[in-house]
């Protein structure tokens, strides 16, 4: 059946958006930047070639570009239908799609403000390390000073059984850097260095987005191009660089039989669904500030598609180095090869400190790494920002009479909360944070996102919203996607995540079980809000639970509500 949409649906859009002040884009090649920076981060330096080559190298590319197509640009479009039609934070835009699991919008929020308070303290670190590669002696190549410990400290890498020593690198990152102590119980004083680096990359977030929308869109112009250019300009420089061949065989040559094993599958899926940032909130927010006719299916396909590009060319680039490194030092390239913040902070400097004309490359790598973080905070910071201007604005109007005000008020308080992340014990905070919240928590929004608007809202409706911004409706593919793949793939990774939980730990170091209860219930508060707003739903309203679950209620007219219910 052919479905007509109600007349002048882009005024009307419009018009409530002006109604409620609401900035957009200058053009639409901001919101594409914008969100190809967020997607971009990282993850895509550390995790994703770590994950390919362990994963079954070139074999790992067939399950994850399948998950591309059927995970990644599906719900990635579907975030982007959701903030652009409805013009609002995910709060209220998951309120007016699915008022039964309105709690999702208030976890994402939620995890969108924690995150970006410890995501902080990894640009810290890069802020440190680019500061520390102006010298002429890089202060992690040597055993030399006064942090290195007498008799464990070796100048180069290190064979597998060398158990008792530790690479220059290694001791740089831990004595050095972090000023490490032994455990969380022995968090120590504050490392008035990285408060220093910490408050300075606050600054520096503020001033990108204190004009909201605005400045966002011109800073990315920057940041989220000049990676590609430091990226391409090592892979053509590493390229050339004795035993970078070796490196990236051992990158790209396939497994075959890992196809067999479903944790790769589910490895595959869990890479797309992190690296594009999906239920985090962010996309929707984004999202709000487009034209109501933004073809946001092109915008999700660039989006992707350059997430993906440059996951590829970031494992070319890393293993190209540790190639050149394994053969420097004569050591398997698996003895180098790792992933998380060790690969940026202790293998690639070393990588960096033994290359041809290092004294440029080095301090380019940790400026590509800060600008590569920034893109992702932007975007955290500017959810929260979101929803109080939505559920808020008019209360905080007579007291915050300009954005700037509230942005500065987000951003002292994040940069509060990153506080304890940069005691000496900082670290195992920082692992913590990490674990329960951006695995654990985030594992849950997202299924019970998908559930809600694929199976509660329904794909017809999100059919008719899609036809009424772009002129025609999604094909089959979007359809089957949003009704059975993704739904069934999210809820593979959740029921993995749980089956293969494994309790938090920081390299050999276990945590104590207060600590654990402390992350758990971290990770609570961010999901608690998903039952807390189901039975607020059920009390405020009459009816069974299927009824107050089919409810839809939707701010435009009534007669777009009867359009929904008859699509």
């Amino acid at each position: 059946m052919e479905v007509r949409a109600a007349a002048n649906p882009k005024s009307c859009s419009d018009l409530r958006a002006q109604k409620r002040g609401r900035p957009t884009w200058s053009r639409d090649l901001e919101f594409i930047l914008v969100t190809v920076g967020y997607a971009v981060g990282l993850s895509n330096i550390w995790r994703f070639p770590y994950l390919c080559y362990h994963s079954g190298g070139g074999a790992f590319l067939i399950p994850y570009l399948i998950m591309v197509l059927l995970c990644g640009i599906p719900l990635l479009f579907l975030e982007f239908a959701i903030g652009q039609y409805t013009r609002l934070g995910p709060v209220h835009a998951f309120t007016k799609i699915c008022p039964l699991l309105k709690g999702v919008g208030l976890g994402t929020v939620f995890i969108s403000f924690l995150f970006p308070t410890y995501y902080a303290i990894i640009l810290s670190w890069a802020l440190y390390y680019l500061f520390s590669s102006f010298r002429a002696v890089l202060p992690w190549t040597s055993c030399n000073n006064t942090w290195n410990v007498t008799g464990k400290c070796s100048s180069g890498f290190l064979a597998g059984n060398s158990t008792h020593l530790q690479s220059a690198s290694q001791q740089f990152f831990d004595h050095r850097l972090l000023e490490k102590t032994n455990s969380i119980e022995e968090l120590g004083g504050i490392r008035w260095e990285l408060f220093g680096c910490l408050f300075a990359v606050w600054v520096i977030i503020y001033f990108c987005i204190f004009k909201g929308v605005k400045s966002t869109g011109k800073v990315v112009y920057f940041t989220a191009v000049f990676p590609y250019f430091i990226l391409i300009a090592l892979l053509i420089n590493n390229a050339q660089l004795p035993g970078a061949k070796d490196g990236v065989l051992y990158f790209v040559t396939p497994v075959w039989n890992k196809l067999f094993d479903v944790q790769v599958w589910v490895y595959a899926a869990a890479q797309v669904f992190n690296s594009l940032g999906i239920s985090f909130g962010s996309m929707v927010s984004l999202a709000s500030y487009n034209r109501f006719s933004n073809n946001i299916l092109r915008d999700a396909l660039i989006v992707s598609v350059c997430n993906s590009f440059t996951s590829i060319l970031a494992g070319f680039v890393i293993f190209s180095g540790i190639g050149y490194m394994a053969y420097t030092h004569n050591l398997p390239v698996d003895r180098i090869a790792t992933d998380g913040p060790g690969l940026v902070f202790v293998v690639y400097p070393e990588v960096l400190s033994t290359m041809p004309g290092y004294q440029i490359w080095t301090p380019l790598f940790f400026f590509m790494l800060v600008c590569l973080g920034l893109d992702s905070e932007f975007s955290n910071v500017e959810v929260t920002v979101t929803f109080i201007k939505d559920q808020y604005g008019a209360r905080l109007l007579p007291y915050v009479k300009r954005e700037e005000l509230l942005a500065l008020a987000v951003c002292v308080v994040c940069f509060i909360f990153g506080i304890p992340h940069i005691t000496k014990g900082g670290i195992y905070v920082f692992q913590l944070m990490d674990h329960y919240l951006a695995v654990v928590s985030l594992v849950f929004l997202a299924f019970f996102e998908v559930v809600a608007v694929c199976w509660f809202f329904g794909v017809p409706r999100i059919s008719v919203m899609v036809k009424r911004m772009l002129g025609k409706a999604p094909n089959l593919y979007f359809r089957l996607c949003w009704l059975l793949f993704c739904p069934l793939l999210v809820f593979g990774i959740l029921i993995s995540s749980i089956v293969k939980y494994t309790p938090v730990q920081y390299e050999k170091y276990k945590y104590p079980w207060w600590a654990e209860c402390v992350g758990w219930i971290i990770s609570l508060v961010s999901i608690v809000w998903i039952p807390l707003g189901i039975i607020q739903e059920i009390i405020s309203n009459k009816g069974s639970l299927i009824q107050v679950s089919l409810r839809v209620v939707f701010f435009y007219s009534s007669s777009s509500l009867s359009l929904f219910l008859s699509a």
